[in-house]
């Protein structure tokens, strides 16, 4: 905040209104030995004062584009088209709410079908819904999507690949609605996903299999493989993806998966320390009628024009009470439409020329980190932008004197497993080039 809201002629306007003498009289319901605590505060700045002092702590961070960064697990720095903040900032889009009136939303609501549309032929899904709040809830909700079809099997099974976050937000969300997750380890050796190791769970029980497109470790799954385990026991697929990816690697949707989740930021959306972002979900036409939120749809009007509409409309608020499959109550519409402009900016040769180039340079420094001989890469199989390795050195370590040189270096796994210690999960994106993996690799090579 650049001002200092309330002078005091502001102050005199309020308690006239509120019919009080001074500020205290509106304090009078609480118990006087606890109204005004003494507090150790600092001397009150003036805006000058405070602007400064906020510009001195915000150049303290260190964030992804003036630093090269190497830290991904789940959040990417990529770059942002400078169409994306120019559409997404016209007050039209910027201070709208949800599309309920759709003669006064006309505009809100073809920008939702055309994300949809994107993030369908993207995914190779049939229909998407106009999104959720990130890539944790978009997973739960497409789990709890396969437990909604009314089978009666209520076990989904989880990949020890899948985000060990994104995990825990599914247990969040089944926890007393009677629904079992049963989470495999992490496979021992490769961060891959033996198809086989669910061979146990393939019975009458089971709602669904969860996979991550890649997997949380880099690694890129067996997805059809996996999908052909799920559908012989009749159950589903879901898979988690990186949409990034997705410009490159075959769509989910063309390997069985029968619900397609994701992280939408790197579509076009700042990380901006942490959110906020956005989370995709697209499934078969099937499936439509327990897709979670909210689905735009096109038709035309009496006059036969074309126009838009809410469709489909799933959550409780929307009549459906005890009916509906979810309580989803915002479809973060306006980072969704960031990641329309970004998808119709870059086009799929765009989105294709990114993913590759986030491919060669993650390979480029896997390479040049295992030349150094103090680094093992532990993925089997392909990787994408994204791997794991073993370090000679703790990873704590490193990312201080990476940080000390002004690189953001990759997340220490020992914060997700004791077992998984001395490893650390790196990503290069298209952000980050020859140059910054050379400053990387120097770094890394020296023992000081």
């Amino acid at each position: 905040m650049t001002f200092n809201p309330h002078t005091d002629e502001d102050r005199k306007t309020m308690l006239a209104a509120t019919k009080s003498a001074i500020i205290d009289d509106l304090f009078e319901a609480i118990p006087s030995d606890v109204r005004f605590p003494e507090l150790d505060l600092p001397r009150r700045l003036s805006e000058q004062e405070a602007f400064r002092r906020l510009t001195s702590l915000a150049a303290e961070n260190m964030d992804g584009i003036a630093n090269p960064s190497f830290l991904g697990a789940g959040s990417y720095t990529h770059y942002v088209p400078a169409a994306v903040q120019q559409i997404t900032f016209r007050g039209e889009f910027y201070t709208a709410y949800t599309p309920y009136q759709p003669e006064v939303a006309q505009g809100t609501l073809q920008a939702i079908y055309e994300y949809q549309s994107m993030i369908s032929a993207l995914t190779g899904m049939e229909v998407a819904n106009a999104s959720l709040y990130d890539g944790a809830t978009a997973l739960a909700e497409g789990a709890l999507l396969t437990v909604s079809l009314r089978t009666g099997r209520k076990r989904v099974v989880v990949a020890g690949t899948v985000h060990p976050n994104y995990v825990k937000v599914l247990r969040t969300y089944t926890e007393g609605v009677g629904v079992e997750v049963v989470e495999l380890p992490v496979p021992a050796d490769g961060f891959k996903t033996d198809p086989a190791a669910f061979d146990e769970y393939l019975n009458d029980e089971l709602a669904c299999l969860i996979v991550g497109y890649p997997n949380f470790y880099g690694t890129i799954e067996d997805i059809a493989a996996i999908g052909e385990k799920a559908h012989s026991a009749g159950a589903k697929l879901v898979v988690s993806a990186y949409p990034i990816a997705l410009g490159m690697l075959k769509p989910p949707g063309e390997l069985g998966a029968d619900v397609v989740t994701g992280e939408g930021q790197s579509l076009g959306v700042s990380q901006s320390f942490g959110g906020p972002v956005v989370g995709l979900l697209a499934t078969k036409t099937e499936n439509v009628r327990q897709v979670p939120g909210r689905l735009v749809g096109m038709t035309t009007d009496t006059e036969g024009k074309r126009g838009f509409v809410l469709a489909l409309q799933t959550r409780e608020q929307h009549i459906r009470r005890e009916k509906a499959t979810s309580n989803i109550c915002t479809n973060q519409g306006l980072m969704a439409l960031a990641a329309t402009v970004y998808m119709a900016t870059l086009g799929p040769s765009g989105l294709r020329q990114v993913a590759e180039i986030c491919y060669q340079n993650a390979h480029y420094l896997a390479k040049e980190l295992e030349a150094t001989g103090k680094f093992t890469v532990e993925n089997s199989g392909h990787f994408f932008n994204e791997f794991t390795v073993r370090c000679d050195e703790a990873p704590s370590a490193l990312n201080k004197r990476l940080q000390a040189a002004g690189v953001i270096g990759g997340y220490d796994l020992s914060d997700v497993s004791a077992n998984l210690d001395g490893r650390m999960l790196i990503c290069a994106t298209e952000m980050t080039g020859k140059d910054a993996i050379d400053r990387f690799v120097a770094v890394a090579k020296r023992s000081d």
